[in-house]
């Protein structure tokens, strides 16, 4: 008996031992190329619904073959998948010097190399997968990106993982080898979910930048958000009434604060927690002369709703047989994915608050924490899971809002607490209940990397100085807000730094034509508005910077935080100028900056072009007749874009819309000279008056 046991236990081993686990012996995956630098593999049955087909705008193929063809830095041959036992896995090369970002809107560094990433949608900032955006999407230092398009949750393991017929890693006795790794180098990124297949996309660089364009071009480019939306945000309290937010608005126009959209919190509904989306009969009982009084005012309305329908409210009836089994608040869910269901939500919302003059909505509590959403056995009339809800929920709000302005012609910015792959022609920021004021700044870096809008929102403050930097930050953000919903906070709460207060909220309404091209640029060409220095420059210092970042073409932004007294900056190759004096700061290096309190610090590189609006609390300020202080940064002579249409309709989809080019040339003095000239389109411009300035009056060799 003991011979024969041990001759079964050498059988055994020896059927493991020839256990196929080779590389070559999982399948090949056949790409094809389906736009100018995008390929697509499909990896066994992909199912319809993918980020592509839930999300996704028109591809922009015309930008994309702009950008031009380009060459992977791997065979996609190289790739291998399979499926088996009703998982999907696959495997892509891995260069051992390669860094990888993206994989969403994290709130902790940069590079993913070396951890495991389970990425689902939830409530909270971003640890190693769960957080508002769980973008299955990563970035190679070496020029190339990667989409897993399946919407089914799914683990990546980038670096992570060595099948036994790998090439690395050396192996090392921990006992005697100080160079044994914890984690050992893997020659993969590896990716898998319970699924019958997955599409798999790679886009091309050559640079980090060019494989981010070519990423938001393919899902329909970015969001080129209203004017208004890039003027400051202000929430109130949710029980205000109308009468307590109109003296609210009217008090930011007496200390001149500047304001362009004021949102309502849960109390402008007659129910709330689940949500009625009527207008309540006690605080708002006059919803059309309470929008009429902000129109005179040149404010625009946001309206807070989360998407659970309350038995109280007036579509419940028409809405239950189109919503899940499970409810979230006590409010049935309903399943957007179905026609019928976002027209019975669109309806109800155009009658009610478009027709009247709101002009977008913050949505809440479409990422959840799991004890408040539906379980993993829900089910939908649709028949989707409730795994593949839950990742796309956020979109499929987006998607239903956005149908209903289109059919307005009506622009809009909003606010949204989940959304994912696809999301970049949607105009809809995310924010958050974490509220570390670095984790924001890292998060605004991380977004740039998953074709996502972020707000670092400001709601209250322990002492002055916070105050002052917060706000800073959120000045120079996708989107400027003070949420005082809880707190009942004003931008003038703490009087001893009101004035700083002030001057940076003025600074963004100047900012207007810089930023509005930079959202311009995001559409039309895919190149964020906000972006890491990962996007700027492929020097390896920059790849774990998470407190600085660059806004539009030249301007870098680096904030303070609380308690520092100076921080370091690093600079890309080429000069770079301070914003405010113009004076050269250095090229290629690290500086360090003292911390003044009533400014945070703005760099340009050289030959930067800045366009500004002289004066002005609210968008509307910028109209035909305002003078442009357009200023020039450094002694280069350059050129940059500057983008012009009426700013709230979709009109620029027909074409009513100009480019100009504002040019600083040197005369033979070797002296700068600005002008102007329209590059493209028809659209008069709104800007009649331009007014040159030379920052830069010597030059620092």
């Amino acid at each position: 008996m003991r011979l024969f046991a041990l001759a079964l236990l050498f059988l055994n081993l020896s059927v493991y031992a020839v256990e196929p686990t080779a590389i070559d012996e999982m399948d090949s995956i056949s790409w094809r190329e389906i736009a100018p630098g995008v390929w697509s593999g499909q990896v066994g049955a992909v199912d319809d619904f993918t980020f592509r087909t839930t999300a996704g705008g028109e591809p922009k193929v015309a930008a994309l073959e702009k950008i031009g063809q380009a060459s992977l830095p791997f065979s996609l041959d190289a790739a291998r998948a399979e499926t088996r036992n009703g998982r999907t896995s696959i495997r892509l090369p891995l260069k051992t010097h390669e860094k990888i970002y993206g994989l969403g809107m994290q709130f902790r560094n940069m590079n993913r190399r070396g951890q495991v990433y389970h990425l689902r949608t939830d409530h909270y900032g971003g640890v190693l997968g769960r957080t508002h955006a769980p973008v299955p999407f990563y970035i190679s230092s070496d020029g190339y990106g990667v989409l897993f398009n399946t919407i089914k949750w799914i683990s990546v393991y980038p670096g992570v993982g060595n099948r036994k017929d790998s090439k690395l890693p050396t192996i090392r006795d921990r006992t005697t080898d100080p160079k044994w790794q914890a984690v050992p180098t893997s020659d993969a990124v590896e990716a898998s979910a319970i699924a019958d297949g997955i599409e798999v996309l790679v886009f091309a660089g050559p640079t980090a930048l060019e494989v981010v364009q070519r990423y938001n071009l393919y899902f329909g480019g970015g969001a080129l958000v209203p004017r208004w939306g890039l003027g400051f945000w202000h929430r109130t309290p949710t029980s205000a009434s109308d009468n307590a937010v109109t003296a609210e608005v009217d008090e930011f126009a007496e200390r001149d604060f500047p304001l362009d959209v004021i949102g309502l919190e849960p109390g402008w509904q007659s129910y709330a927690y689940p949500g009625s989306f009527d207008w309540s009969p006690v605080r708002f009982p006059e919803p059309e002369k309470f929008m009429t009084k902000m129109e005179r005012r040149n404010l625009h309305v946001n309206l807070w709703e989360n998407p659970y329908v309350s038995p109280k409210s007036s579509m419940y009836e028409s809405i239950l047989p189109l919503t899940g089994s499970h409810m979230v608040w006590l409010g049935v869910v309903p399943d957007y994915t179905l026609p019928e269901a976002r027209t019975i939500m669109q309806e109800h919302h155009t009658t009610n608050h478009l027709d009247i003059g709101v002009s977008g909505y913050k949505i809440d509590e479409v990422d959840g924490i799991d004890n408040w959403l539906w379980p993993d056995h829900a089910t939908f009339p649709s028949g989707h899971s409730a795994e593949e809800m839950r990742q796309t929920y956020g979109l499929q709000v987006q998607k239903t809002m956005m149908e209903m302005f289109r059919a307005k012609n009506s622009r809009s910015y909003g606010l949204v607490r989940g959304s994912n792959a696809g999301a970049s022609a949607y105009p809809f920021a995310i924010y958050s209940d974490h509220y570390s004021h670095k984790g924001f700044v890292t998060a605004l870096c991380n977004a740039s990397l998953s074709g996502v809008l972020w707000t670092p929102e400001i709601r209250s403050a322990r002492t002055e100085e916070e105050w002052v930097r917060r706000m800073q930050t959120v000045c120079f953000s996708p989107l400027a807000m003070l949420n005082a919903w809880s707190s009942g906070t004003k931008p003038w709460s703490m009087p001893e730094v009101s004035d700083i207060i002030r001057d940076t909220m003025k600074w963004r309404i100047r900012f207007l034509p810089y930023l509005y091209t930079a959202f311009a640029q995001y559409h039309f060409e895919g190149i964020p508005p906000f972006r890491a220095m990962v996007l700027e420059s492929d020097e390896p210092e920059f790849v774990n910077i998470t407190d600085q970042y660059m806004m539009g073409d030249c301007v870098l932004v680096a904030p303070f935080f609380v308690g520092e007294k100076t921080r370091k900056v690093v600079l890309p190759v080429g000069k770079w100028y301070d914003f405010y004096s113009g004076e050269y700061v250095g090229d290629g290096e690290t500086i360090t900056v003292d911390g003044v309190l009533e400014k945070i610090p703005l760099f340009v590189k050289d030959g930067g072009i800045i366009p500004l609006i002289n004066e002005g609390n609210n968008s509307s300020d910028w109209k035909p007749g305002v003078p442009v202080e357009t200023r020039h940064y450094g002694t280069a002579a350059s050129s940059a874009l500057l983008y012009d249409d009426n700013g709230n309709t979709f009109d620029y989809e027909k074409g009513e819309y100009s480019w100009y080019s504002l040019e600083a040339s040197k005369n033979g003095r070797d002296k700068l000279k600005g002008s102007v000239s329209r590059v493209s389109g028809g659209y008069e411009r709104t800007f009649k008056k331009m007014n040159w300035k030379f920052m830069t009056k010597k030059q620092k060799d």
